[in-house]
């Protein structure tokens, strides 16, 4: 039985497999209406989430599930006290496999050493968002045709995004992927993040001014500025707009440069972005729930 903690956890081999069984669902979504008959996916969700919950929802619903689980930590035992550990061992009773975010980095790893079910980790604080990263990662190479030799930028809170810090993890394992950091000094990317990069000799520049590297980018991930990572309110209203993607910035970049966003987006992407043909984030999301399908098809079938 396997789990989803990190996207690590899978080679870069067993990747291109996901990705391809992504793509095939995609493409022959009825072959796949009743792949799941008679399981039960429980989505444990200890803090708000739209997209993430209700893409998996969606994943196990066109595969011919059912989901059972809470959206929030105040709808579930937890209210009562009730530990990680017990809540997965009762869940484990109930489901065949488990999407869980919690906002303590590393819960989701208690509960898969306490599961009988496969867990996949729906996002732990600021530290990992996996199948956000597996979603990246199949919309980047569905859209440009491969993962390698490429210039990416990621801009924002590259501080506390966990979306961010999962998917530089991710594409080191690529070839020749060159990253730009652009963020306010405030959120920069964590200083274990350069140390990895330079430890491998993977180039990487910072800067603040999104406009200077626009005509280098092959891809934009912007990202927004999280209030509910700041310590104070007066903090986050100083950043919040330090960033807006608008037609001025994207008249500076490449004719095939992608923009993607995990979402939900607040101002850094101005609307008018919406209807230029670069504005990827909305597929993005689509291939979110392809992904997920071909994650929940491969963990189950390591449990059998």
């Amino acid at each position: 039985m396997r789990h989803l903690m990190s996207p690590l956890d899978f080679t870069t081999e067993e990747l291109e497999r996901l990705f391809d069984l992504a793509n095939d669902i995609e493409q022959n979504p009825r072959k796949y209406d009743h792949a799941c008959d008679g399981k039960i996916l429980a989505t444990c969700f200890y803090e708000p989430s739209t997209r993430t919950r209700l893409s998996f929802e969606s994943a196990m619903t066109r595969l011919g599930g059912r989901i059972i689980g809470f959206s929030d930590a105040a709808s579930s035992s937890a209210s009562k006290g009730e530990s990680v550990s017990d809540t997965i061992r009762i869940i484990s009773c109930y489901s065949d496999i488990c999407a869980m975010r919690h906002p303590k980095e590393g819960a989701p790893m208690v509960a898969a050493e306490k599961s009988g079910i496969p867990v996949i980790n729906a996002g732990d604080g600021g530290h990992q968002h996996p199948t956000q990263t597996l979603t990246d990662l199949l919309t980047i190479r569905s859209m440009k045709g491969k993962l390698d030799n490429f210039t990416i930028g990621l801009c924002g809170d590259l501080k506390f995004g966990r979306t961010v810090h999962s998917l530089i993890n991710a594409l080191v394992r690529y070839q020749n992927i060159r990253f730009i950091f652009i963020s306010p000094e405030e959120l920069k990317v964590p200083d274990y993040i350069t140390d990895m990069l330079r430890e491998k000799n993977i180039p990487y520049e910072e800067v603040i001014r999104l406009e200077d590297v626009m005509p280098h980018l092959d891809i934009l991930y912007m990202t927004r500025v999280q209030k509910e990572r700041f310590f104070n309110e007066e903090d986050y209203v100083r950043l919040k707009d330090f960033y807006i993607l608008d037609t001025v910035k994207m008249a500076l970049a490449k004719k095939d440069m992608l923009v993607l966003h995990p979402l939900p987006r607040v101002n850094e992407i101005s609307v008018e972005v919406d209807k230029d043909p670069r504005a990827a984030y909305f597929k993005q999301a689509k291939y979110g729930v392809y992904v997920r399908m071909a994650l929940i098809l491969t963990l189950l079938e390591s449990a059998q």
